[in-house]
């Protein structure tokens, strides 16, 4: 059983290590930006976004300062067993955050939605977020901290329900128009992963698009060759809009387009688009009953 010490402490230091620790396929392709990006001042913004990274890895700041919104991304196996129930990881989350924000690690970002009030602990009313589903080694719990920065998510957000008959031509005018609307004037912090989902209810449309920006390795393709045939278009178009890193002019606005899909109604072609900033914060723990917490910025290696 994973006692409750272990997945507190477990998820401070994930959204820890995700403030201050660039993933690194993040990394890789943000230098491979800056070894073809031509633009005088879109390489400047990569040279900076890098140095702030290594200067936050030695414990000097924060990769970013816009530490956003909490969200967490929980896959359970079927084994896994939790003190106090699964009740526990909504409880966990909430403690975590409260510190981390307490610690400097994140900038108190969340209010009311209304009154404006700011608790100053990150903590509210479905705040931190926590989506949790089934998976993988029956043994594993898998965490994944992501707080997404803000201009990314107000943005970077996008969701229209197209008809059937705009077909793939209607994808990719919504999809590149909502490109050019994040990335000019550098709005979500480009260059941006972009994910895209399509099909299924509103809601699961955009966690699709959503999950894809966030959780997909960088450049890692759909399995599916007609999918991964709309993300090579989407990506070599949004090379040709003239938009660079930070909204400067050049080529490289984004890093990737991953594209989701889920099946919907016969009369529906439900998109959305979730953009994730150049910094791409997230960090990952494994937790097996009776082992030590193993922490990773890996995204792309299967975990057995």
């Amino acid at each position: 059983m994973i006692s409750r010490n272990q997945l507190d402490t477990t998820m401070f230091e994930t959204l820890k290590l995700a403030a201050t620790r660039m993933p690194p396929d993040i990394r890789n392709a943000l230098e491979e930006v800056l070894r073809r990006e031509k633009d005088p001042l879109g390489r400047k913004h990569m040279e900076v976004t890098l140095e702030n990274a290594r200067l936050a890895s030695e414990g000097k700041g924060l990769v970013c300062g816009d530490t956003g919104f909490p969200l967490f991304f929980i896959t359970a196996g079927s084994g896994v067993q939790i003190e106090g129930g699964y009740n526990t990881l909504w409880e966990a989350a909430r403690t975590a955050t409260e510190r981390a924000t307490k610690e400097g690690y994140l900038r108190p970002t969340m209010v009311d939605p209304l009154t404006r009030k700011n608790p100053g602990t990150n903590t509210g009313m479905e705040m931190p977020r926590v989506q949790l589903r089934f998976d993988g080694p029956a043994d594993l719990l898998d965490i994944v901290a992501a707080p997404k920065g803000g201009g990314s998510e107000i943005f970077g957000t996008f969701y229209r329900m197209l008809y059937p008959s705009d077909g793939r031509p209607g994808i990719f005018k919504f999809v590149i128009d909502s490109i050019r609307e994040g990335c000019y004037a550098g709005k979500i912090c480009p260059p941006a992963i972009v994910g895209v989902g399509i099909g299924g209810t509103a809601d699961l449309c955009m966690t699709m698009a959503k999950r894809a920006a966030l959780l997909r390795p960088v450049g890692t393709s759909n399995p599916h060759a007609d999918l991964q045939e709309i993300e090579e278009r989407l990506l070599l178009a949004s090379r040709s809009l003239g938009i660079g890193p930070m909204g400067s002019r050049g080529e490289f606005a984004v890093l990737a387009v991953h594209v989701e899909r889920a099946a919907t109604h016969t009369a529906a072609l439900p998109v959305a688009v979730n953009a994730q900033c150049s910094i791409g914060r997230r960090w990952r723990a494994l937790i097996r009953e009776g082992k030590k917490t193993e922490y990773t910025g890996n995204f792309g290696a299967a975990v057995n």
